[in-house]
């Protein structure tokens, strides 16, 4: 039995900035026949609306059939000091409470605030407007330093690349780490920071481009189940233990141990939903040690213990539909 896609709709208003709403329609518009079945998605909004600009959206469905999908993507506003357009709020307002996952990338963040979906929720967006969103909303929790947040039904990102994060980590909500893995790789981007990381960092570094890291972070993925060290690290990247975690703070935004720890989980997670085995043998192939200790880090990082996370997807099925 085929299983119905899931819908995902791409709210578009006039003057739309480019650079969230390409993210969004990249992770969720493009059948890469990765997983079946994949999304389906709509770009909604008014007729011929103006994004980034200088193009015009091929919006197929006003915003009225917002309150239709699974999934509402709202990307960034055109000028967060003017109000959001009432019939966005609405749409979006009327989506959410029709059972709708309601997603925002950066500035989108104060639609969903004038929609008063953010009273009580924590939430984040572009690091220059978390003050303008705090002071505009004091009903909503603004986290300033985060890349992404996660409150179930309703998710918000910070800024520029942080949007495909959040996007990558819907992918691997619905779809599993192995699915989000292969298509980060394909996008040429990191394929997980957590949510909780700095989105803003002394000196940002596409992963497009070669950085003193390099070699070094394909090297220690290669090697997780190896017990690796920040001493190990340090050694193979011809450095001293403190210059490079001053590099891994410039790189990535977080400490060796702890890129050394996601990288783990994250391993731990396309194990659990591609085989079989035992804990103890995921904890061992994954650097983890033990099976204890890959409940604990597995708890804390993700929020449950890996027996439910294999458990969710073996439950629904979506292992038997990964290509690859």
């Amino acid at each position: 039995m085929q299983t119905m896609a899931h819908t995902v709709a791409l709210a578009v208003a006039d003057g739309t900035p480019l650079f969230e709403l390409a993210a969004a329609y990249e992770v969720f518009g493009v059948d890469r026949g990765i997983a079946e079945p994949w999304y389906e998605l709509t770009v909604c909004g008014p007729a011929a609306a103006g994004v980034g600009g200088w193009l015009r959206a091929d919006t197929r469905q006003g915003l009225d059939a917002l309150a239709t999908a699974r999934t509402v993507v709202v990307p960034a506003c055109h000028d967060v000091d003017e109000e959001p357009t009432p019939a966005l709020v609405r749409a979006v307002r009327e989506a959410h409470d029709a059972g709708a996952r309601i997603v925002s990338l950066c500035t989108g963040a104060f639609v969903l605030a004038a929609a008063g979906l953010l009273d009580g929720r924590r939430a984040t967006t572009h690091w220059a407007h978390t003050d303008v969103l705090a002071a505009r909303h004091p009903e909503v929790t603004v986290e300033p330093d985060v890349l992404y947040v996660d409150e179930g039904s309703v998710l918000t990102s910070a800024g520029k690349s942080a949007a495909m994060d959040l996007c990558l980590h819907i992918v691997r909500t619905d779809h599993g780490a192995a699915v989000a893995n292969t298509l980060a790789r394909t996008l040429v981007v990191p394929p997980h920071r957590l949510g909780g990381q700095a989105q803003f960092i002394p000196a940002p570094v596409s992963p497009r481009t070669e950085h003193a890291l390099t070699e070094l972070l394909a090297w220690a993925t290669a090697r997780l189940d190896e017990p690796l060290t920040v001493t190990d690290l340090a050694r193979h990247a011809a450095m001293s233990p403190r210059n490079l975690t001053r590099h891994f703070h410039a790189v990535t935004g977080t400490s060796p141990l702890q890129w050394l720890l996601v990288q783990r989980v994250n391993r731990a997670q396309e194990i659990l939903e591609q085989t079989d085995q035992g804990i103890d043998q995921v904890a061992a192939r994954c650097g983890l040690g033990s099976g204890a200790t890959l409940r604990r880090h597995f708890n804390r990082v993700l929020g449950v213990p890996p027996e439910t996370y294999r458990r969710t997807f073996r439950e629904d099925g979506r292992t038997r539909r990964v290509k690859g």
